[in-house]
C-alpha cells in the first residue's frame, strides 16, 4: 500500500515537472520567431533608408543641373531678346523706309468688260416711251461684239486723316471720264465720315455700286428713266454711322445738281441736295437685311431732250423747273449659317417716285413744223420700280430673274392742253405708256476675279413694241480690287 502511494506520488511529481518544461520550450520558440521578425524589419529599414538616401542624392544632383540649365536659358533668352529687339528695330526702320518709298503708290485695279448682243429692235432707235431721257446712255448695248466700259481704279491713304479714290472710265468709243474721284476722311470721331469730289450718290441701293458689280448686265428701267442710268454727284457728302447693334446710317449730300434729273445751272451755290438713311441687321446666322429711304431735290434749268415732230424733223425740247425724287429700297440675303460660298439667295427691290413741275419749251430747230418755238407748263408725277431674285444654286453658278415696271402716272403738258401749240403727236417721247421688262440671267464665276453671264430680256420700253434681247457678257478684274458693298 505504501508502495502504491509512493508510485502515485512519483508519477504525479513527474507530470508536474514536465509542464513547466514544455511551457519553457514553447516560450523560447516564440521568442526566436519575434527576434527573426525584428531582424527582418531592421534589415528592411536599413535597406529603405539606404535607398532613400540614394534617391535624395540623385534629386539634389538633378536640381543642381536644372538650376544650371535655367541660368543658361535665362542668359540665352536675354541675349535672344536683345537680338530680337535689334531685329525688330531694324525691321521697323526698313518698314518705315518702304512705307516712305511706297507712300505715293496707290492700290490699282482694272475692270475689263464686253458683250455679244443680239436684239430684235435697233438699239440706235431705243426709247422709253413716256419718260426722259430716252436713248443715249440708257440704250441696250450695240448688236454683235462690243467692248464695254473699262474702269481703272486707284486708291490709297493720303495721310492719317484722309484717303483718296479715283476711278477712270474709258468709253468704248474712246475718251476718258472721271467716273469717281473723291477724298474721304478716315479719323473723324462719333462715326462721322466726310467725302468730297465726284461720287455715286447714296440714293437708293443699287446706285452706289459700279456696273460690273450688278447682278444683271444693265440697270433697271427705273434707274434709266429717273436717274439717267446712274446718278453721279459733284459735291460733298456727310455720313453718320450710329453706335448701335443694328446697322443705322444717315447721310446728307450737297451737290452741283448737274446730272439728270437736274442739269447744269451755271450759277453759284448749291444746285441739288439729298438725304438718305439705311437700317439693317441679321436674322439668326443665315439671314441679313437692309432697308432704306432717300429723297433728292434739284432744280434743272434748260434740261434738254431730243424728240421728233410729225414730219420727222428733229426737235430739241427743254425743261426748267423743280424735280423731287423719293426712293425706297430693300435687300434680303440668305446663306446657310452665313457661308455664302456654297449656296445663297438675294432678294432685292426698289421703288422710285419722281415729281416735276416747271416749264416745257418746244423747239423745232429744223423748222419743219408750223410751230418753231413755244412754251407751256409741265407737271409730271411718275413712278416705277423693280424686284429681282438671284440664287446661287451651286458653287460659282447663279441664276436670277428681274421684273421692271414704270407707271406713266399723271403728266400734264400745257403746250398740248391749251390747243394753241403743237399737238400731242409732236411729243412722241411723252406719249402715254407704262413700260415693263422681264429679264433672266445665268452666270458662272470661275474665280472671284472673273464672270461670264448670259441674259435674256423681253423689253417693252417702246410703245407697242417688244424688243427680245440676248446678251453674253464677260467681266474681268485685274489687280487689287476692294470688296463690293453689301
Amino acid at each position: 500500500m505504501f508502495k502504491l502511494k509512493s508510485i502515485a506520488i512519483a508519477v504525479a511529481f513527474a507530470c508536474a515537472s514536465q509542464v513547466p518544461a514544455q511551457a519553457y520550450a514553447q516560450t523560447s520558440a516564440q521568442n526566436g520567431e519575434l527576434g527573426s521578425i525584428r531582424s527582418e524589419i531592421k534589415q528592411m529599414r536599413e535597406l529603405y533608408e539606404k535607398r532613400i538616401q540614394e534617391l535624395e542624392k540623385r534629386l539634389s544632383e538633378a536640381e543642381a543641373k536644372v538650376g544650371k540649365a535655367e541660368t543658361a536659358a535665362t542668359t540665352a533668352a536675354g541675349k535672344a531678346e536683345q537680338s530680337a529687339s535689334k531685329a525688330e528695330t531694324a525691321a521697323s526702320a526698313a518698314a518705315s523706309a518702304r512705307s516712305a518709298e511706297n507712300s505715293f503708290n496707290p492700290a490699282m485695279s482694272l475692270i475689263l468688260q464686253g458683250t455679244f448682243a443680239k436684239s430684235s429692235r435697233d438699239p440706235g432707235q431705243y426709247q422709253i416711251t413716256g419718260f426722259v431721257p430716252s436713248g443715249g446712255e440708257v440704250a441696250p448695248p450695240k448688236r454683235s461684239f462690243g467692248v464695254g466700259e473699262t474702269e481703272l481704279h486707284m486708291s490709297a491713304s493720303i495721310d492719317p486723316y484722309f484717303r483718296g479714290v479715283a476711278i477712270m472710265a474709258v468709253a468704248p468709243e474712246g475718251g476718258i471720264e472721271v467716273e469717281e474721284g473723291y477724298f474721304q476722311t478716315t479719323a473723324l470721331p462719333h462715326g462721322l465720315t466726310f467725302k468730297g469730289g465726284r461720287y455715286f450718290s447714296g440714293l437708293g441701293y443699287l446706285n452706289e455700286q459700279h456696273q460690273h458689280a450688278w447682278d444683271f448686265q444693265d440697270a433697271p428701267l427705273v434707274y434709266k428713266a429717273f436717274l439717267g442710268n446712274q446718278l453721279k454727284q459733284d459735291g460733298v457728302q456727310l455720313k453718320w454711322l450710329a453706335p448701335t447693334d443694328l446697322f443705322l446710317e444717315l447721310g446728307v449730300e450737297l451737290t452741283a445738281g448737274d446730272k439728270f434729273p437736274g442739269s447744269d445751272r451755271n450759277k453759284n451755290g448749291v444746285g441739288g441736295s439729298a438725304l438718305f438713311g439705311h437700317l439693317g441687321g441679321d436674322i439668326g446666322q443665315s439671314t441679313a437685311w437692309r432697308v432704306g429711304a432717300s429723297q433728292l431735290w434739284t432744280s434743272p434749268k434748260d434740261r434738254s431732250y431730243s424728240d421728233t415732230d410729225t414730219l420727222g424733223g428733229a426737235v430739241n425740247n427743254t425743261f426748267t423747273g423743280s424735280a423731287k425724287l423719293f426712293a425706297l429700297d430693300g435687300v434680303l440675303k440668305w446663306s446657310p449659317n452665313g457661308n455664302a460660298t456654297d449656296r445663297n439667295f438675294k432678294l432685292q427691290g426698289e421703288y422710285f417716285r419722281l415729281r416735276q413741275d416747271g416749264t416745257l419749251t418746244y423747239n423745232d430747230s429744223a423748222g419743219s413744223a408750223v410751230f418753231n418755238s413755244v412754251s407751256g407748263p409741265l407737271q409730271a408725277d411718275q413712278s416705277g420700280g423693280y424686284l429681282q431674285g438671284v440664287y446661287q444654286f451651286y458653287p460659282r453658278w447663279r441664276a436670277g430673274y428681274r421684273y421692271d415696271t414704270l407707271r406713266y402716272g399723271n403728266l400734264s403738258n400745257g403746250i398740248v392742253n391749251n390747243g394753241a401749240g403743237p399737238s400731242a403727236a409732236n411729243f412722241p417721247v411723252l406719249s402715254s405708256h407704262s413700260p415693263s421688262r422681264n429679264s433672266l440671267m445665268l452666270d458662272f464665276s470661275p474665280t472671284e476675279f472673273s464672270r461670264f453671264r448670259l441674259q435674256f430680256a423681253a423689253d417693252k420700253s417702246r410703245l407697242g413694241v417688244t424688243d427680245n434681247q440676248v446678251m453674253l457678257q464677260y467681266v474681268h478684274s485685274l489687280g487689287a480690287h476692294g470688296a463690293h458693298k453689301f
